[in-house]
């Protein structure tokens, strides 16, 4: 027996980041899209778990031992259930590694809704956010997918409705970045000035809420990037590129380093996707539409 459960990537339209707390971590307003490019994690009875195996794009670049974040939701749920984490987790990758698309919070929240199916433990879904906030501040929105705004660290979710589907191109860096990394570089930047505190756009939900590409596009938004831009400088061009090309917006995604480029329509998005192709400032290029739903068992 098997359960196979597909969980999607995300693009962050909106985040705002306020001051470190004394935690460490900064207070988001951080408005999530999920948008389709998948990883499918797979988990199977096996009695040394867990154990993680990992194929695809980037793979080589995934940690396969406990650290790994299917790894570590596989233990919580176990500890929580009182069992032994005796399960096979095999990720099957599409979402880029450290990317900004939260790839390895998707593979906890994919890991720990296979493993509650497999294992039968028939944890509520306020249980499974729960265990999601523990992983990690994006996890929680792999697991429910959508939109919604994050607050706190990002853990806190309130969804939100959408008027519509929005297309996107994403363009995938040469190399990774890490988010600790962005979020130090931007405390240094913002150290000689006042940081307000972090607040949703009403603007920006109100576009969300009426499916307007252009009105989006106006009041996207994301505060990390001039930390993303400082450690990877040559993401300029790629985010030139996109605009030049016909982009409404274009941004980096989180913490980076992939580019997000809105697109009026599928046409526009193709259009877009070739002459970043053509750029040669990017690794690889892909084209999806959100909002998706988040974490399902297929």
């Amino acid at each position: 027996m098997s359960v196979t459960v597909r969980v999607p990537a995300k693009v962050n339209v909106q985040l705002a980041v306020g001051a470190a707390r004394p935690d460490g971590f900064h207070e988001l307003a951080n408005v999530f899209l999920a948008v389709g490019l998948y990883d499918e994690v797979t988990a199977t009875p096996s009695p040394d778990g867990p154990r993680i195996t990992c194929e695809g794009p980037d793979a080589a670049q995934v940690p396969l031992d406990r650290t790994n974040l299917a790894a570590r939701a596989a233990l919580a749920l176990a500890e929580r259930y009182g069992r032994t984490p005796d399960v096979h987790l095999h990720i099957a990758k599409d979402i880029p590694v450290a990317g900004g698309m939260a790839g390895g919070s998707a593979d906890g929240a994919g890991a720990l809704l296979a493993c509650d199916a497999l294992w039968g433990t028939g944890a509520s879904r306020e249980e499974l956010l729960d265990i999601c906030a523990e992983l990690g501040s994006d996890v929680p929105f792999s697991l429910v997918g959508g939109a919604a705004l994050g607050t706190g660290r990002g853990e806190r979710l309130t969804e939100l409705e959408t008027g519509g589907t929005f297309r996107w191109v994403f363009a995938m860096a040469t190399r990774g970045l890490s988010t600790p990394a962005v979020f130090r570089e931007f405390d240094r930047l913002a150290e000689a000035r006042e940081i307000p505190e972090p607040v949703a756009s009403q603007e920006l939900l109100g576009a969300l809420a009426k499916g307007d590409a252009e009105a989006l596009a106006a009041t996207v938004s994301n505060d990390l990037q001039p930390a993303a831009l400082s450690l990877f400088p040559e993401l300029a061009d790629t985010l030139a590129a996109g605009r030049a090309a016909g982009a409404l917006a274009s941004l980096v995604s989180g913490s980076g380093p992939t580019t997000a480029f809105l697109a009026r329509d599928a046409e526009a998005a193709e259009a877009v996707a070739a002459a970043l192709r053509a750029s040669g400032t990017c690794r690889d290029v892909r084209t999806a539409s959100g909002p998706v739903a988040g974490a399902t068992v297929v």
